[in-house]
Order: C-alpha cells, then sequence, then structure tokens
C-alpha cells in the first residue's frame, strides 16, 4: 500500500513540475504613455476621494472645466468619508488619449450603490495629462 502511495505521489508531481515547466513566461511590452495616463487617472482619483479639491480642478482639461459648473465641481469633490475608487484596465482611444473604466464608492450620502464610469484623459504635453470628461 505504501508503494501504491509513493508510486502515486511521485507522478503527480512529476506531472506537475512538467505543467509548470512547460508554460512560457509572457512578457508585454508596457506602453509608458499608458502608465503615465493610468497614474494620471489614479492622482485625480485620489484627489476626488481626499477632498483635494486643488489638485482636482487643476488635473481638468479647459474643455472640462467649461462643462461643469462651480457647484457641480464642488458637489463631485465631496464624497463621503467611505470613499473609495477602483480603477480597471483602459485602452487607447487615439495617441493622446486613454479611457479607463471606474468605480466610485460613496460618491454622495444619499447612494450607497457603487458608481460605475469611465474617465477620460487626453495628453496635454510631454508626459502631462489633463481629465477630459469627469467620471
Amino acid at each position: 500500500m505504501r508503494s501504491r502511495v509513493a508510486v502515486l505521489f511521485l507522478c503527480l508531481t512529476a506531472s506537475q513540475l512538467h505543467a509548470h515547466g512547460s508554460k512560457k513566461p509572457q512578457h508585454q511590452k508596457v506602453d509608458p504613455a499608458y502608465s503615465s495616463a493610468l497614474a494620471a487617472a489614479n492622482r485625480f482619483l485620489h484627489a476626488w476621494q481626499t477632498q483635494d479639491h486643488e489638485t482636482g480642478i487643476m488635473m481638468l482639461s479647459d474643455a472640462a472645466r467649461g462643462y461643469v459648473s462651480p457647484e457641480q465641481l464642488q458637489e463631485f469633490f465631496s464624497p463621503t468619508d467611505a470613499a473609495a475608487f477602483e480603477i480597471e484596465h483602459g485602452r487607447k482611444l487615439n495617441a493622446r488619449s486613454y479611457a479607463f473604466p471606474v468605480v466610485l464608492f460613496g460618491t454622495t450620502s444619499g447612494h450607497e450603490r457603487p458608481h460605475a464610469c469611465h474617465i477620460l484623459l487626453i495628453r496635454s504635453g510631454k508626459d502631462d495629462w489633463a481629465v477630459e470628461k469627469l467620471p
């Protein structure tokens, strides 16, 4: 009985080693523009989460500032104390813009449900990004 268990253990171990060793590592080249845009989205949403109106508003494009009233900006940058966000994998729209699906938690005190939306970033300089569309 012990020999059968030992043989079975060896067979399973060998098959696991073979299966594990046969996988080829997948190396994907990271687009520096994607990383930079993702970092900007993270900074903007962190400003939202911490109610840092000044930083958030400075990251808006001129067009985005024109779309919303000061009252709407005040409301947007005033989430609840339980504010949190998730950024999902984004996609390149063109050479100058990326869209990231996001989920906002604690947007206002009256809503307990998460708010799924998108944040659109446009290149405004070499490594600078501006938020073109509020989530």
